[in-house]
């Protein structure tokens, strides 16, 4: 989704409220879905269903904005002064300014439609760095804040952020690929990915991703250490699932450069990387929810169950390496944001809004030119595998290596 794009008008901004951040922060916040994100059907979509997915995604973000703003206004006064952390608590309050104007009423004709596109492309464009951004607020206040809370406020902040965006992302790419006025480009836009909902991709091939992920990080190995260790994928490498192509590039580039550096400092570059895919067996459908298993849900973060009760299709991916494994000493770690464990001059700064350490939030790592980071890649990968009912397990033979099991939750038939 090039949400970057220019468009022809500029979103309009208002001055917003104590109170009114305050009345949007007290409501609950929806439990994202992939259904959710699929609910208005295959594009091109009529202009009813357009309007319908732009007054869900309107109905959705204001109350994700305010939660982020209150979180932030909660931090200690000094952290929330320095510029970096300033500066995104200054981005939510512009987005939720933009938002605020069409909040109150319904979209119902194209004019409108398309200048809430805009809006959502400005939001998209206005935080795609707020991780490295956050990263170095959090470093240089480090004397303030214990790790234990920014640990909870960053886990927190980023699960909400994933669905944030990703609920922006779907309208612009319904949009892009159905909006009514695209008479002669709709149908073309949308047969050049059918398999496209949106963002979601209906018949995700894993295998396809690892092999994509496997080239990047095998160019940054080799131009760091003069090696490349091999990639081998076993198992059923036909699996497919309906999934975001983002996020497990994403997740899967982050796990792929933690296997590949430990390999090679290891000294087991000639020992291959395994990798094994397992589709789980479709399981019947079964209409009593009563007794339905709570993981055959799509769920969010917090583990709430999608109002769907057929069973969804899983699919798990195993790494194996011979890296050496975890130490004893680092293994309970591993889920933290480990802040403190870099010093100040070995983080990449921030540069014409890029980072080494972490591309945008979106991104599938694929500008990051590093096989290390600010210490945070395996826990943000995990939470965009629990985003949708997934997770990853870490199990470590100390002095021989490491299996990683990414999980991953579906869409069911579509």
């Amino acid at each position: 989704v090039k949400s970057h794009q220019s468009w022809p008008h500029q979103p309009t901004a208002i001055n917003i409220s104590d109170d009114q951040v305050a009345r949007l922060a007290s409501k609950p916040l929806h439990s994202l879905s992939l259904a959710d994100l699929a609910r208005h059907g295959r594009p091109p979509l009529s202009a009813d269903a357009l309007f319908s997915s732009a007054n869900f995604t309107l109905s959705l973000l204001p109350v994700r904005l305010a939660h982020r703003l209150q979180a932030l206004r909660n931090l200690p006064f000094i952290v929330v002064s320095n510029p970096h952390i300033a500066r995104i608590y200054s981005n939510y309050v512009h987005s939720l300014s933009t938002l605020l104007p069409y909040h109150e009423r319904q979209i119902t004709n194209l004019d409108d439609e398309t200048n809430f596109t805009e809006v959502m492309a400005d939001l998209v464009q206005t935080h795609s760095n707020t991780i490295p951004i956050l990263a170095r607020g959090f470093l240089e206040c480090r004397k303030y804040i214990s790790p234990s809370d920014v640990t909870k406020f960053l886990d927190e902040h980023l699960r909400t952020r994933i669905g944030t965006r990703l609920i922006a992302e779907q309208h612009i790419a319904l949009h892009l690929s159905s909006h009514p006025h695209n008479h002669g480009t709709s149908r073309k836009l949308q047969s050049s990915s059918s398999s496209h909902i949106g963002v979601i991709d209906t018949a995700l091939r894993p295998a396809e991703i690892i092999r994509h992920c496997e080239s990047f990080v095998s160019e940054i190995c080799e131009l760091k250490y003069g090696v490349r260790p091999t990639v081998v994928i076993k198992g059923d490498p036909d699996a497919t699932l309906a999934h975001v192509p983002t996020h497990l590039e994403y997740i899967l580039t982050e796990l792929l450069k933690n296997a590949f550096r430990a390999t090679v400092e290891n000294g087991m570059e000639r020992e291959p990387i395994e990798i094994t895919i397992a589709a789980s067996p479709d399981p019947p459908y079964n209409s009593d929810p009563a007794v339905s298993d709570v993981t055959a849900h799509i769920v969010e973060a917090d583990h709430s169950p999608s109002a769907s009760n057929s069973p969804m299709p899983a699919v798990t991916i195993r790494i194996r390496d011979r890296g050496g494994g975890i130490s004893p000493e680092n293994l309970p770690n591993i889920w933290a944001y480990s802040f403190t464990t870099f010093a100040e001059d070995d983080i990449p700064a921030v540069q014409n809004g890029k980072s080494d350490a972490l591309n945008t939030i979106s991104g599938a790592g694929g500008n990051s030119s590093s096989l290390a980071g600010l210490g945070y890649g395996l826990p943000l990968g995990r939470a965009y595998a629990q985003h949708f009912g997934g997770d990853i397990a870490v199990q470590s033979l100390w002095g021989w290596g490491t299996d990683v099991y990414l999980k991953l939750r579906g869409l069911g038939k579509i």
